[in-house]
């Protein structure tokens, strides 16, 4: 695991201690345009809370997405009592300049991370945008990925392939499921080196896709189980069969991790971080009080 993502994922944890369609968008999308997704089945109060969250006004250019498709792109690879028989996560969609990369951030998201959605929306072939993903209350974030592919297809008049779709749904919930076995920052950096890897590599079988997954493994102190290891090799299978370019891929991957590293030398950075290190002082000189009184 890269020093940057452990100081950002020990930091965070930290401070979490102590503290039908609607609008169709165009397709002349340009960057700065805004599209959001809401899920079908959220009331009156809820959408309107939503908007609010993702600071729009109602008349921004907004696709519904339901239950049904939430199931076809993820039930081969969860539960349907996971997946549930609503449809509540909600998104916005900004495009950006060219080259700029992903950003994600999100809240009331408890399953999928910030980076894992980054991931499977570069496989998915969606690229320079700033995302936010959102729900009335928490849920998996499973279903959100379903939704940001919709509205860039619609933004930018862009028909992504049914099978590249699919796998991305996959990688987000096995990066998820891995996440849960050997950490969530280490799952979403060994699948990054993967696809780093297949876009510059010439993988033929795979027993290769094997071996170069438990390197890469190994290169960030990961132990895989052997379950986990065919999991990821047919994913990646699957995955580097794709009408992919993966110079782009490339490209995106590159630009989420200057987008992460960017964020922990920023001011705002500093500042949250600063304001959180004198909470933690307080909190402690507090215990220290309390003890030698």
């Amino acid at each position: 695991m890269k020093p940057f993502l452990k100081v950002f994922s020990i930091l965070l944890t930290l401070a979490l201690l102590v503290y039908p369609f609607g609008n169709v968008a165009e397709a002349d999308a340009v960057p700065g345009d805004v599209f959001v997704t809401l899920g079908q089945d959220l009331s009156e109060s809820q959408k309107n809370e939503m908007l609010e969250r993702m600071e729009v006004s109602s008349d921004v250019p907004t696709l519904y997405v339901t239950n049904e498709e939430e199931h076809k792109y993820l039930g081969d690879y969860i539960s349907a009592q996971t997946i549930g028989s609503k449809a509540f996560s909600s998104s916005k969609i900004t495009l950006s300049e060219p080259d700029t990369g992903i950003h994600v951030t999100s809240d009331r998201i408890t399953w999928v991370t910030n980076e894992m959605y980054a991931n499977a929306l570069i496989t998915a072939g969606i690229k320079d945008a700033e995302v936010y993903v959102t729900a009335p209350f928490n849920v998996s974030g499973t279903a959100a990925l379903t939704g940001l592919i919709k509205a860039y297809e619609s933004a930018t008049d862009q028909v992504i392939p049914e099978e590249q779709k699919n796998v991305a749904n996959e990688e987000m919930v096995r990066t998820a499921e891995l996440g849960d076995a050997i950490g969530e920052e280490e799952a979403a950096e060994l699948i990054t080196l993967v696809k780093e890897k297949i876009a510059t590599t010439s993988i033929e079988s795979e027993e290769e896709m094997r071996t170069i997954i438990i390197q890469l493994a190994e290169e960030i102190n990961v132990t895989l189980t052997d379950s986990q290891i065919n999991e990821l090799s047919a994913l990646f299978m699957k995955m580097k069969d794709l009408n992919i370019d993966w110079d782009t891929v490339s490209n995106q991957l590159d630009k989420v991790r200057d987008n992460l590293s960017g964020f922990l030398e920023s001011e705002e950075a500093r500042s949250f971080f600063d304001r959180m290190i004198e909470g933690f002082k307080s909190f402690f000189n507090s215990i220290r009080s309390f003890f030698s009184s």
